[in-house]
């Protein structure tokens, strides 16, 4: 089995790469920026951080979007904090556009909500430990207790278009979406490459997973 790691500049791509390889090492993975590698590969892991516009421009400049897309709709595919906005369909974030492939736009956290339940001010961005409460079954939750918690590090989230498309929800002064599935694809805005067992569990179960 291969695994595509998408490299277009913008992500710890190593941590991801070597979390894949923990779970599932009979595997081959591959960190590539490469349009034929992606395009060969049998499963697609699309990482990213940084600013969307700058990483939409990235991921242009090396040709890569065409491969992305193709992968997102023909075989399993992962997609990380910004490789999961980028999904959407535009980012408040530089009002750029995204893949479209799911409906909805990338908002930022609203500043008046940003206060927990004692009136501390949060900060943004929203960065550590946060439950993840699971909204729909999916198989890449197998094992996974609800409420298990994940590494965030974000200041904006998807406000998805189709309700349906949630597999997944946290709060940080709002409640927002944080993982999302249709077919093929599974998105989540945290990192389970940062987020001890739980995070490698849904990487073990992406990376036997035959959607």
């Amino acid at each position: 089995m291969r695994v595509a790691v998408v490299d277009y500049g913008m992500g710890n791509l190593r941590s991801v790469s070597k979390a894949i390889e923990h779970v599932s090492p009979g595997a081959d993975v591959e960190v590539t920026s490469d349009s034929a590698r992606i395009a060969g590969a049998d499963r697609v892991v699309f990482p990213g951080q940084g600013a969307m516009p700058e990483c939409m421009r990235e991921m242009d400049a090396r040709g890569l979007r065409s491969a992305v897309v193709n992968a997102a709709r023909t075989r399993p595919f992962l997609g990380i904090c910004i490789g999961l906005q980028m999904l959407f369909e535009r980012s408040d974030e530089g009002d750029v556009a995204g893949l479209a492939l799911f409906p909805g736009r990338v908002c930022r956290f609203p500043p008046e909500a940003m206060v927990d339940a004692a009136g501390r001010r949060l900060k943004v961005p929203h960065m550590g430990w946060n439950r993840v409460k699971q909204t729909g079954p999916h198989a890449l939750w197998s094992g996974i207790e609800d409420g298990s918690r994940f590494y965030f590090v974000h200041s904006y989230f998807p406000q998805a278009g189709d309700a349906e498309l949630s597999r997944g929800t946290s709060e940080y002064g709002v409640p927002f979406t944080c993982a999302v599935a249709r077919d093929n694809i599974f998105a989540v805005q945290f990192h389970p490459e940062k987020s001890h067992t739980a995070g490698l569990r849904l990487l073990s179960n992406f990376a036997n997973w035959n959607p």
